[in-house]
């Protein structure tokens, strides 16, 4: 093994274990979760905005908790891109969260700028946008009549940002995120409603064993927390085949073990489904959760390819 790759790999075990640092020193957070996040990694951390060097657009559904009534739904719309020959990426993005009796519909821009390393890079990315944050307190069941605090719906318009830094190599990636780094708050005339919390963050890492020509190998982690809460953890393991077919699982710790299924379909298009069973009590009452995937990729920088691989 060369002194190049010893520091390579010295440098691999130096950030993954900055970041398990930090994950022992954190909590976990209410985000909307995704089960295919390793595959469009700019919905969680700002600075894969453009990383494929591609106009790319990904769509993702996912509908948890099937035949639980007000369970949660989420989609988005992901454009980001960046040209041939810059460091300077970007994107914009739509969302819409539904829970219960709130629901959020939102947009936000990315910006990334990545500082290219000796066969590697260092990226850091932003975020900032609108919310408008919806509460349908009047159509709540309650057990006494005229309650105040369901008399008057909440409809606001909310900021949302977000940070986030990432390092990558051909193999091997890293990074930190806060994507709502912004404590916001709205009122009824009776009470006030937290929408979101600050101090968010999200750990990513993953390797990429190339076991043959044929077969790729590529385990990852996501720890998700916010302070005061316990830690969460998403453990991953994907195989790819020919570099068509992806068959993955996952174990969310204490909540559901997942299944997952990438195509791609073409050099434009890819498919991706993710089932979760859960594990929790959620599960006497639940039918699982469903996760679809499209994504479509307008071009491609060929001399890009060793630092935006297609497996994250």
């Amino acid at each position: 093994m060369t002194n190049q790759t010893n520091r390579a790999h010295k440098l691999h075990i130096a950030i993954l274990g900055f970041l398990l640092f930090i994950a022992g020193n954190t909590y976990a957070q209410q985000e909307p979760i995704y089960s295919q996040y390793m595959f469009n990694m700019a919905q969680v951390n700002p600075a894969y905005a453009g990383n494929r060097a591609a106009n790319s657009i990904t769509a993702l559904f996912r509908k948890q908790w099937v035949n639980v009534p007000g369970s949660p739904s989420t989609g988005y719309l992901t454009w980001d891109t960046r040209n041939k020959g810059s460091n300077v990426g970007y994107g914009i993005q739509v969302f819409n969260d539904h829970i219960g009796l709130e629901n959020s519909l939102g947009a936000k821009g990315l910006y990334s700028f990545r500082i290219p390393l000796n066969k590697s890079f260092l990226s850091f990315g932003l975020s900032a946008g609108v919310v408008n944050y919806r509460v349908d307190l009047r159509s709540a069941m309650t057990t006494e009549g005229g309650d105040p605090m369901f008399q008057e719906n909440v409809n606001r318009i909310l900021p949302t940002a977000g940070v986030g830094v990432i390092f990558a190599t051909k193999s091997f990636y890293a990074g930190l995120s806060a994507p709502a780094i912004l404590e916001t708050k709205v009122s009824t005339n009776k009470a006030p409603i937290t929408t979101s919390a600050s101090n968010h963050y999200f750990l990513t890492t993953g390797y990429i064993f190339e076991l043959s020509e044929a077969v790729k190998l590529k385990p990852s982690i996501m720890a998700k927390g916010v302070l005061g809460a316990p830690m969460s953890f998403d453990y991953n393991m994907n195989v790819w085949i020919l570099d068509m077919i992806g068959v993955g699982a996952s174990y969310r710790m204490g909540d559901a073990i997942i299944g997952i299924f990438e195509l791609q379909l073409s050099s434009e298009f890819r498919l991706g489904y993710a089932y979760d069973y859960s594990i929790s009590t959620m599960n006497t009452f639940s039918k699982g959760t469903h996760e679809l995937m499209l994504r479509y990729e307008f071009s491609h920088s060929k001399s890009e390819q060793i630092l935006s691989p297609r497996y994250y």
